[in-house]
């Protein structure tokens, strides 16, 4: 009797800044990081151009004086909108793509690395209805936002994005891949032996673990300490909390969720940051599995995330 042992696949990665963050990618087939790395490059940057607040030039600043009475839309944002939309409606409106006037209110009016502490201007929150969501319509290519608001669609664009260059990767190129942008991690194909392994850290010194990631799955993780300043002495960060339009109590650090996407996942963590303690039947009667560190840095877990042992900060 003969058996044939099959090479143990040899993983390639590459990181680089993107987004005031850092992107990831890794696959399991070395020859194919620089094509991995092309598809990334092309769907960020189309992203960028499509949907950023900072840049003058993005189509979602060109298109928002025509939006009070309808502007015709590309697909690329159309479809990124859509997605905000159905993130708005799973989270009850927690997952808002509509305050971007809000978040510019509260000092993140730029790249978060431009944005200084305690530069002198006061926060003023930003009386929105709502819920703001409702009132964006998007019907075929035509889109209707009311003047008194603004989109934001960084919770959602990101995530998608991650989503978009892993299934694009492994479709073109046939490899297991993994996408990290930020926070926000998407997986193709069918991945490691064991799974991939992604560690949940949010900061130096915050509670670590290291999890299992099965090919196909996604892990979103939001936080109230990154894109995070100073405004008349209050602490600010960037999730705000649709009903006042400022920054959600940060009664997490941060909230981890694993989903089949990564849209899904960042959905799930992002509102529940905006939920607070509430997050916390919420979630568990979702099921999915989920990993909260609250102020003081305890950890609890819920639908199936492995309880920890956390790793030595030390290293010893």
């Amino acid at each position: 009797m003969s058996t044939t042992t099959l090479p143990t696949p040899v993983f390639a990665s590459r990181d680089w800044p993107l987004w005031s963050t850092t992107a990831r990618i890794v696959v399991d087939d070395p020859a194919k990081l620089p094509a991995a790395i092309a598809i990334a490059d092309r769907l960020t940057v189309a992203v960028d151009h499509a949907a950023s607040r900072f840049r003058h030039d993005s189509e979602v600043n060109r298109v928002a004086a025509e939006l009070a009475t309808g502007a015709r839309i590309s697909p690329l944002l159309s479809r990124l909108v859509r997605a905000a939309i159905a993130a708005a409606e799973r989270s009850d409106g927690d997952v808002d793509p509509t305050l971007g006037q809000a978040l510019a209110a509260v000092g993140y009016d730029r790249d978060i690395r431009l944005v200084a502490d305690d530069d002198g201007r006061l926060v003023r929150a930003v009386a929105t209805v709502r819920p703001g969501w409702r009132s964006l319509v998007l019907e075929g290519d035509r889109l209707r936002l009311p003047g008194h608001l603004a989109l934001d669609l960084g919770a959602t664009a990101k995530a998608l994005t991650a989503d978009d260059v892993a299934g694009e990767v492994h479709r073109t190129l046939g490899c297991s891949v993994l996408v990290a942008l930020g926070g926000d991690i998407a997986t193709a194909g069918r991945g490691p032996v064991g799974g991939w392994q992604v560690r949940a850290q949010d900061r130096p010194g915050d509670p670590a673990t290291t999890v299992s990631l099965r090919g196909g799955w996604a892990v979103a993780t939001s936080s109230t300490q990154h894109r995070s300043w100073t405004r008349s002495g209050e602490r600010m960060h960037h999730i705000l909390d649709p009903r006042t339009g400022l920054p959600a109590e940060a009664v997490w650090r941060s909230v981890s969720v694993a989903a089949r996407s990564c849209v899904e996942a960042n959905m799930l963590s992002t509102a529940a940051i905006v939920r607070g303690m509430a997050a916390l039947p919420w979630l568990a009667a979702i099921g999915l599995p989920a990993r909260l560190v609250d102020a003081e840095g305890r950890v609890l877990v819920l639908g199936g995330w492995p309880l920890e042992v956390a790793d030595d900060p030390t290293g010893d």
